[in-house]
């Protein structure tokens, strides 16, 4: 997977309103210290009619939550990066949730930002609710001591099984580990990687490192891959944390920059999008854009993605804010901060089978400031929109 694509994209710098947040630790991506820009107000903000309502708290005192995966029954798995536990979370009937441990993940290596991160559970074809879900396949994305690795559980009604790996050897290291997985209207599996810390490996297509990759549900190449005989899809990712699907099928990412500028992409098959030769929009024809991008990095870090009522919602670590970022066809829209400092440093974002969001808030991994009751998920109603 040698060639490039030249396409580019609209390009939106957002410098946002400084959101003043206490660096924990260097070595993180998200607590790199920016450099160049000041983060001043933005004038230009699109606006929208879609604004994002707190209804509800959906869980309370969870351990370092990073990913939900919804089943078959409408009932959720919540995977706690740092325990390696996962979280059953069902409805009571009363508009309240109940929470019961599901098992959890062996062998599984926490050091720096690596642990228990992204689950996926596969859609029904037809989109309606089962009320057995036993039986259901759940992938999963975890660390260990020397790699990272995708593997399948069974869900049985009740536990999580331990999980068959079906990829292994993505590099792994105390940063940039990535972690995201989706399942595709395709089928297919994608995998957002990090460069492990060595950014001269996302160039590589022979790396695993700095890529989303796509296979098979059972861990083969699919032939219709760039390159049939591996599982790159991209290239020139450092770090990404978020993957969603639109109602048309593209993928989007979101991305770790390292001082300056993060990143929203949209993901092309064979797209290089240019890390570490460029950060942000370098209007290089040889790499692709960001479909939008937030600078300095102080205001974001994106991580989770869910895409639902005409925008990108992108949960942000360091800047403490959801960010709604409008999307019609290919083109991001300005991003619109929304919930800034309420709920602390916010992990995921995901679209609910009744379509809700959920927004699951990363305090207690020892970089935030935790308040009594979290981490937590809150129920969000999106108000206003067409």
């Amino acid at each position: 997977m040698t060639h490039l694509r030249g396409a580019r994209r609209l390009s939106v710098v957002v410098a946002a309103a400084a959101l003043l947040v206490t660096a924990c630790s260097a070595s993180a991506e998200e607590d790199l210290v920016p450099t160049g820009r000041d983060a001043a107000a933005s004038a230009d903000a699109a606006p929208s009619a879609a604004t994002p309502v707190v209804d509800s708290t959906i869980a309370t005192d969870l351990a370092a939550p990073w990913s939900v995966a919804f089943l078959p029954d409408g009932s959720a798995l919540v995977s706690e990066r740092d325990t390696a536990n996962v979280v059953h979370l069902t409805p009571a009937g009363d508009g309240t949730w109940s929470s019961a441990e599901a098992g959890g993940v062996t062998g599984v290596d926490n050091t720096g930002e690596g642990g228990l991160m992204g689950l996926a559970v596969a859609p029904l074809t037809d989109g309606s609710a089962s009320a057995d879900p036993s039986g259901t396949p759940v992938y999963v994305y975890w660390s260990t001591a020397t790699d990272n690795r995708v593997g399948v559980a069974n869900w049985d009604g009740t536990q999580l099984s331990q999980p068959e790996v079906i990829l292994d050897g993505i590099p792994h290291a105390g940063i940039h580990n990535g972690g995201r997985i989706a399942i595709g209207p395709d089928g297919m599996l994608y995998i957002g990687t990090g460069d492990a810390g060595a950014s001269d490996s996302a160039q590589d297509p022979t790396s695993l490192a700095g890529k989303v990759l796509r296979i098979n549900p059972d861990g083969s190449i699919p032939a219709d891959n760039p390159d049939p005989t591996s599982p790159v899809y991209s290239l020139g990712h450092r770090n990404i944390q978020g993957l969603a699907f639109d109602d048309a099928g593209q993928l989007w990412a979101s991305e770790f920059g390292a001082s300056d500028v993060d990143e929203l992409n949209l993901i092309v098959a064979g797209g290089n999008y240019g890390w570490p030769i460029h950060e942000g929009a370098a209007d290089d024809p040889n790499y692709l854009n960001p479909a939008a991008q937030w600078s300095p990095t102080a205001v974001a870090s994106p991580s989770g993605i869910a895409i639902s009522d005409g925008s990108a919602w992108v949960a942000g670590l360091r800047g403490a804010t959801l960010w709604q970022v409008p999307i019609d066809g290919t083109t991001a829209g300005q991003p619109i901060p929304r919930l800034t400092e309420e709920f602390g440093r916010l992990r995921d974002v995901v679209k609910a089978p009744d379509g809700s969001l959920w927004l699951v808030t990363n305090n207690t991994d020892g970089r935030g400031d935790p308040k009594p009751g979290d981490d937590r998920i809150v129920r969000l109603s999106v108000t206003g929109s067409d």
